[in-house]
């Protein structure tokens, strides 16, 4: 990918990952790949907002190179420590020595104690400001959105944030721009990115975004560190971000389950069919043989979730556990869910769910349902019936 010109002398110098497949230790799928960006800009003095993975570090420092001279950069801003953002940074460091690292007091902590190089370190606030000849940068700490040292930067003169993960998406294109790119697939991976990542922070989201409102900045383009630039309309994704921050939910369902034998299975395309009946949408998924990822994207604007097991040694099965304290993790809220599940000689699993769902803070609104062994035509009917029930509630 050649330098792209976002704004009269910023580039984007990143570098596309077409085949990173797994990201956060597995934890999230990236079936489009990603992006490392990284922004160059061109003034009396020369500064570059984030770096890449370290992996990519060579390329990076060829793609600036297309640009300046690397050893010209005097400010190194750096928004996040999280290594695929900073991994480049002991690379172009060696070739700027002389060069300034602005960062929060976190940042500069993460930074050490990632690469253990005594940089000139700045360390910045909101409100900070750092002037380059025409335009001036402008500092605005966001800590936990995702991690303690997250910062946003901001160049007024060209009404640009570059707020690193925020805004972003996994989305490997050799295009650039939100108008370049299909936008069912822009807005799924937007979604999925959310979802997976920021979902828990939606409190401090939500408040950030009133303070940037109440900054009264204005904001023309959108320059995150994953996937594309938002050019032609911003606030497209800014306003999601405020739905998704406020919990903002669909009538929908999500059935998420896990099947020994194909009882469970067979309950859960039952309740479905009750769901569909009642004029609601559905969406099941057997998590054993699904990508999580794609799940919880689902569940995002989902009102309810009817979540199923078949009991092993007197629980839910293993694969289901795992996802639902991921779930757990993410606190959804305003949600409403039942437990179903088939079993043999004892049951459990639908007591294990519905506890683990209460945990989660997600409220169960009706009594769970299990079955022995495989459901007989009587038991399909209840099931179903189990269903539209839920639907009701929904409604």
């Amino acid at each position: 990918m050649k330098p792209i010109e976002i704004k009269k002398d910023i580039y984007s110098v990143g570098v596309i990952d077409w085949n990173v497949r797994n990201f956060h230790g597995h934890t999230y799928s990236t079936a489009r790949g990603s992006t490392y960006n990284s922004y160059l800009i061109i003034d009396e003095k020369i500064a570059i907002v984030d770096t890449a993975l370290g992996s990519f570090s060579k390329e990076f420092i060829e793609r600036i190179r297309e640009v300046i001279p690397p050893e010209k950069i005097d400010y190194v801003i750096a928004n996040h420590v999280e290594t695929d953002h900073s991994g480049a940074m002991p690379y172009l460091m060696k070739l700027c020595p002389k060069a300034k690292v602005y960062c929060t007091q976190k940042c500069k902590e993460g930074l050490y104690k990632n690469y253990y190089e005594n940089w000139d370190f700045n360390i910045v606030k909101t409100g900070d400001q750092l002037k380059l000849g025409k335009r001036t940068l402008t500092f605005i700490e966001a800590p936990m959105i995702h991690w303690p040292d997250s910062m946003f930067t901001y160049c007024q003169e060209e009404e640009l944030l570059m707020p690193n993960d925020a805004f972003g998406q996994h989305y490997a294109t050799s295009e650039r721009f939100d108008d370049e790119v299909d936008q069912c697939a822009l807005m799924d991976e937007a979604a999925k990115y959310y979802g997976n990542i920021l979902w828990p922070l939606s409190s401090l989201i939500a408040r950030k975004i009133e303070e940037i409102v109440k900054m009264k900045i204005p904001i023309k383009m959108i320059a995150p560190s994953h996937g594309i630039v938002w050019r032609k309309d911003p606030m497209k994704i800014i306003n999601s971000y405020v739905k998704w921050a406020k919990n903002e939910t669909k009538p929908k369902v999500v059935i998420v389950y896990e099947t020994m034998w194909g009882a469970t299975d067979k309950m859960a395309r039952k309740i479905a069919e009750g769901i569909m009946d009642a004029g609601l949408d559905v969406k099941i998924f057997n998590i054993a043989e699904s990508d999580s990822t794609e799940v919880v994207k689902e569940m995002l604007e989902a009102k309810g979730f009817i979540i199923g097991s078949s009991t092993h040694d007197n629980d839910m099965l293993t694969s289901l556990a795992g996802f639902l304290e991921f779930l757990k993790g993410l606190k959804p809220k305003n949600r409403i869910a039942a437990a179903f599940g088939s079993y043999g000689w004892a049951g459990g699993a639908v007591a294990s769910i519905e506890k683990a769902l209460k945990e989660g803070g997600i409220e169960v609104v009706q009594p769970g349902i299990g079955v022995k062994y495989v459901p007989d035509e009587n038991e399909l009917k209840n099931i179903y019936q189990f269903g539209k029930d839920f639907a009701g509630k929904i409604k």
